[in-house]
């Protein structure tokens, strides 16, 4: 059966000791005569899809045995950022985003990768694989890359006789949720992460407020969350708070 493009490119990463490398760990331990990866992950369908694929590479390279560490996002940012930091040395590769990527890359906490020459760097895309990079090398390659879009149901728009422009603004989003949200009949107007956490309902206030037309510091680095642009998070807040589910899965 021929192999989809995806998971050649995740047994391409397991080839070139994926994702992000650490700098003191990278040896690996020793176990039965095999050097033992530990590797600290996510636990999102892709990983779980990456574990399955750990398998041909352990055949294909019998010396090597993998051990995954799989954690909830938030206990997974705890504990790689303390044990890099500290130079715990529990693991040897890890999933980071794009914010720790360059942090650490900087403060020699990673290893730049070295892959094979079939992985054509030039194919990711350009944001991303700088956003990985320092100095010009890459420290860590992505599995998948994340971006905020609108996606809406033709059919319920069509029948409240909502018309979406090429670029709908937030207030608009609002107002045409009201129209469609029928909890009666199981239908809400609008899914948000409402999780507590950075990769959960943090990680879409940048680009929030970005399109507000804010950001976090000026060109001199002075903090400017106390513009006016800010208030895209009361926005947030405030549409969070009208939500129909419980305080359990819902943050404000």
């Amino acid at each position: 059966m021929r192999m989809p493009r995806f998971a050649k490119i995740l047994v391409a990463f397991l080839v070139g000791i994926m994702l992000a490398q650490l700098l003191h760990a990278c040896a690996g331990s020793q176990a039965a005569g095999k050097t033992r990866l530990t590797i600290a992950t996510v636990n999102n369908g892709d990983m779980v899809v990456m574990q399955g694929l750990s398998r041909n590479f352990e055949q294909t390279n019998p010396n090597i045995q993998l051990r995954w560490v799989v954690l909830e996002e938030n206990v997974l940012r705890q504990r790689t950022t303390t044990d890099v930091a500290s130079q715990g040395g529990q693991f040897d590769v890890l999933t980071i985003g794009s914010y720790e990527t360059p942090i650490w890359a900087r403060r020699d906490w990673l290893k730049p990768l070295d892959l094979p020459a079939s992985y054509d760097v030039n194919d990711l895309i350009k944001p991303i694989r700088e956003g990985l990079s320092n100095n010009g090398k890459l420290y860590a390659v992505p599995f998948y890359g994340e971006s905020s879009m609108l996606y809406y149901r033709k059919d319920l728009f069509g029948k409240a006789g909502i018309t979406v422009p090429e670029q709908p603004t937030y207030p608009q989003i609002r107002e045409w949720a009201s129209k469609v949200h029928d909890p009666a009949h199981g239908v809400y107007g609008v899914c948000l992460r409402g999780k507590p956490g950075w990769g959960e309902n943090i990680g879409f206030v940048s680009t929030l407020v970005n399109t507000f037309g804010g950001q976090w510091f000026d060109m001199k680095w002075q903090p400017t969350i106390n513009t006016l642009a800010w208030k895209a998070v009361g926005w947030r807040s405030s549409y969070i708070g009208d939500s129909p589910r419980t305080p359990a899965t819902r943050s404000q």
